[in-house]
């Protein structure tokens, strides 16, 4: 790419003045915009294709902050950065610095990796004044230029598959990790969307019964100066660069149609494309961090800063800096690259990394922040699934079920008190019971639905299923920090050897608790969240904090999936799967509250001991019960004559218990049993049944309402709402 260029910019035209930002060739020319109200000139600087020569141009005209300029010629493939000048004075919080290249904001597509060199930083790295000096060398040879690209791609006949949120499933996967190990790809497709929109990849997840993949970050990334120098990498992504543009090592042909034809393959196959997105912090860290973008843009503007002392970033993400969702030009920019990542790319959701930061205002977080207000109206991105992970570690920072009607969150208490529950911790039988219903106390108000507690066992950050049978503690050696990193708290179990063995009980009894969990999290109420590989037994080797680890410690090992136990597993998630589109008694449609009443008796749900009897406050508040029934009733799919009754026995007893099924008596079938999962038939004898040690039993049962109530004139599709006067015990629960 030459640089025969125009030697200056032409002002906007009217019609151009209120345009989008960033970069937009319009077949003739580029239009460039970006925001800086605080600089005193913005210069636009081009490259040639090997980044050796560059042509700054001024930009012509600046309005409300928005700085604007139009050049003819300038076509895809033009490499192009920013310098800001202005005053340099981190007291105040003004950090201009016209030495150091900037990446558009709004940049599509960079071209080369960021080289880590002191002439990134604003400062002199070493000056005894710190970031108070002043550092004049250039840092274009170091970052990455941004592209001018051409958007136009052929979708076809491409639509969302818009799953109902009661009927997801989510599949928490790495692009790179994903692939990497795995058979039946070309070479250099493998860790890439070249890979994730394979035949091989699309077959696997449909057979699973998957309805959404969670893809971890593939916005542009920085690898950690940090971590470079130990030999190590930002494997995770969690350390954005640029918000619209996709990871170029995630590209097996560097192009932007890549990431969309693998969404159209996954989109073809009924599989919805949800990001995980990281716009609380950025890479650009605290004030000792390096000057990339949004820092010498306008750092006053894009971060929060300390108002007693605008020198210091407030950092309640723990990564250095927070990004000011305060600012309306930083709103823009964040729902801008939503929308793009939406219309330009169909992605059918969004879960936010540190939600809670994104909802936090001068006095704390609300959920009437601005940027909430501004996403829940929006009408494109309304209309996709939305995702918090509720929590970060400002003051007031755990805000679980406190976030925006109409979005979902991640459930960690569903994690903790379900993996307490199946170690056998005392006192658990009141947590089970509430995970299993959505959590209502956290999740029931303002007409929400139990879909919005996303409940999951494991995800990226923390052990794997295999792990967390197999370790009581631990073990990141590999991450050279003296295995200080990660979680000491996982709630974990070993079960008497740590780590793996070839002892058959110790192996027995860690499948059967995988098993367990697995069902556990599949037949309660909320939308269930896999992470990829827990289905056939990946393993970390007890690496809970695997976030710098871009190898054979963290890709999946596909090996594993074609071992007798890896495929008896998988095979055992696809059939619990196929179970909870079967019976919408498994999803949760509404929270339940005892409050509906099908037939005398006949509850839409109802809690049992193993006696058959109904739980009263004692034994709720019995720290020594591991055993509990479940039973839940409501209209059958089949026909709206018929109920379905569905029943679950859970065990965490080391020890066989009989259970008598509470009345009325049914032909219930056997759906599922943990324990045994190869066996399909159930003698029930006298109403009772034997459920192994460590093991959930699932049953159901289909039957004419009429049956239930001879004469009792209730008719079939009108079920009896008990009012509070009506039955006390049912409305207390």
């Amino acid at each position: 790419m030459s640089l025969d260029l125009p030697d200056r910019l032409l002002p906007p035209t009217p019609q151009q003045t209120d345009g989008p930002l960033g970069a937009h060739w319009d077949g003739r020319g580029t239009q460039f915009a970006v925001f800086s109200e605080s600089a005193d000139l913005i210069e636009l600087c081009l490259f040639d294709t090997a980044g050796r020569h560059e042509l700054r141009l001024p930009m012509p005209e600046c309005v409300d902050g928005v700085w604007r300029g139009y050049l003819p010629n300038a076509r895809p493939g033009q490499r192009y950065g920013y310098r800001a000048y202005g005053t340099y004075e981190p007291r105040a919080g003004k950090r201009f610095n016209p030495h150091k290249l900037l990446v558009d904001p709004y940049a599509r597509q960079l071209a080369g990796e960021l080289k880590w060199h002191d002439a990134l930083y604003g400062y002199k790295v070493g000056s005894p004044r710190g970031d108070l000096s002043f550092d004049r060398r250039d840092s274009a040879a170091y970052v990455p230029k941004a592209v001018i690209v051409d958007e136009h791609f052929d979708w076809g006949n491409d639509h969302p598959p818009r799953v109902p949120w009661a009927q997801s499933t989510i599949y928490e996967l790495h692009v790179r990790g994903y692939t990497m190990r795995g058979d039946g790809y070309f070479e250099h497709d493998r860790g890439t969307f070249g890979a994730l929109g394979h035949p091989r990849t699309i077959d696997y997840l449909k057979r699973l019964g998957i309805t959404a993949v969670e893809l971890l970050p593939v916005h542009a990334f920085v690898r950690d100066r940090y971590l470079v120098e130990r030999g190590l990498t930002n494997y995770w992504g969690y350390n954005t660069l640029a918000f619209f543009t996709p990871e170029r090592a995630y590209l097996s042909d560097g192009t932007l149609g890549q990431v969309k034809w693998a969404i159209r393959q996954l989109h073809a196959a009924g599989i919805e494309v949800i990001l995980d997105v990281v716009y609380n912090h950025t890479c650009e860290g605290s004030q000792l961090g390096p000057t990339l973008s949004l820092r010498g843009l306008d750092n006053a503007a894009y971060y929060r800063l300390l108002p007693s002392d605008p020198r210091q970033y407030i950092n309640d993400t723990g990564c250095g800096n927070t990004v000011n969702l305060s600012h309306p030009a930083t709103i823009r920019l964040v729902m801008d690259s939503l929308r793009y990542w939406v219309q330009e790319f169909h992605v059918d959701g969004f879960r936010f990394d540190l939600g809670v930061t994104l909802g936090r205002e001068d006095n704390g977080y609300t959920p009437g922040a601005g940027f909430f207000d501004a996403l829940m109206q929006d009408p494109v991105l309304a209309r996709v699934k939305l995702i918090s992970e509720p929590w970060d570690i400002g003051p007031g920072g755990y805000q679980i079920g406190n976030h925006p009607a109409g979005m979902a969150e991640w459930n960690g208490k569903f994690r903790d008190d379900v993996r307490r529950y199946w170690k056998g911790d005392a006192g658990m039988r009141p947590a089970l019971a509430a995970r299993l219903q959505g959590s209502a106390e956290m999740f029931d108000h303002h007409r929400r639905r139990p879909w919005a507690s996303v409940n999951f066992v494991t995800a990226h950050d923390g052990f794997t299923l295999e792990d967390l049978v197999s370790y009581n503690a631990k073990h990141n050696e590999a991450n050279a920090e003296d295995n200080r990193d990660g979680s000491d708290d996982n709630d974990s179990s070993n079960w008497g050897v740590e780590g793996a063995t070839t002892d058959a009980a110790t192996i027995a009894q860690r499948e059967r608790t995988k098993r367990a969990l697995l069902a556990t999290l599949l037949v309660a109420h909320g939308t269930p969240m896999l992470l990829a590989g827990d289905e056939f037994g990946q393993t970390q080797d007890g690496n809970n904090n695997a976030y710098c680890q871009d190898n054979e410690v963290a890709w999946l090992d596909w090996s594993r999936a074609e071992t007798p136990r890896g495929a008896a597993l998988r095979d055992f998630v696809a059939r619990v799967l196929a179970l909870r589109r079967e019976y919408p008694l498994l999803q949760g449609h509404y929270f339940q509250h005892a409050r509906i009443e099908y037939a005398p008796g006949l509850r839409d749900v109802f809690w049992f001991d193993e006696d058959g009897i109904e739980l009263n406050e004692d034994d709720w508040n019995n720290p020594n019960a591991r055993l509990l029934g479940l039973r839940r009733a409501g209209p059958s799919p089949a026909h709206e004559q018929t109920l379905d009754i569905v029943v679950a026995l859970f065990n965490a007893d080391g020890s066989t218990y009989r259970f008598d099924l509470p009345p009325p008596a049914l032909d219930y079938r056997l759906l599922l049993d943990t324990g045994a999962p190869e066996r399909r038939e159930l003698h029930i004898a006298d109403g009772s049944v034997d459920v192994a040690g460590h093991s959930l039993m699932l049953l159901a049962a289909r039957v004419e309402r009429a049956a239930l109530a001879p004469g009792a004139g209730i008719a079939a599709n009108e079920p009896r709402v008990l009012a509070a006067e009506d039955d006390d015990e049912a409305q207390a629960a």
